[in-house]
């Protein structure tokens, strides 16, 4: 008597998106865009809702110097999609100018406002309740941390004089890092 062998199955890989990657795709993602270039693996227009992916099905968003060309009325609908695809505990990193430099406004393809870190405290849903604007438009929930990427002339300086500059001096921070991950859905 012969034995049948079933198959191992396969088990999925979770997918990693390179959001409005362009040129510059992040290795081992899938690039995401809306011109069909070299390195994008899926053409779409981001600003076009839903995404071409499955409900929690996404393990990483990447996003860098994207972030700050989605119109602002837009914002909250991009924001909501990436809540959509990413699975509990997924994250998305967005990299883009901060606010205060001389990046945020250089390019005429920005859209306005700039982004600052509390521009992500829309995102996490107790905030919004805290606050009493749960009646905002936006449905996603998450915990975000965030960096700075120092102007190098400042780069050195003490603790205690960036603490004090970063929020009121211009240029001091050129570009911001935030890392957002999805709080489960409470029914």
């Amino acid at each position: 008597m012969v034995k049948k062998l079933r198959p191992k199955p396969i088990k999925a890989v979770p997918l990693k998106l390179d959001l409005g990657c362009g040129q510059s795709k992040r290795e081992g993602f899938t690039g995401v865009d809306i011109s069909k270039v070299p390195g994008v693996d899926v053409v779409h227009n981001l600003f076009t809702f839903p995404w071409p992916f499955k409900d929690d099905t996404v393990e990483e968003i990447w996003c860098s110097n994207f972030l700050e060309h989605v119109p602002n009325k837009l914002r909250f609908a991009f924001m909501d999609e990436c809540y959509r695809i990413l699975f509990a505990g997924g994250k998305a990193a967005f990299l883009f100018p901060y606010y205060s430099s001389m990046r945020a406004i250089q390019d005429p393809t920005h859209e306005w406002p700039p982004l600052c870190e509390f521009s992500f405290l829309y995102f996490n849903k107790q905030w919004r309740e805290q606050n009493k604007l749960d009646h905002y438009p936006v449905k996603c929930d998450f915990d975000y941390s965030y960096n700075y990427a120092i102007n190098p002339a400042f780069v050195g300086r003490s603790q205690e004089f960036l603490a004090g500059a970063i929020p009121t001096m211009l240029n001091i921070v050129t570009d911001q890092s935030v890392t957002m991950v999805k709080r489960p859905k409470v029914t």
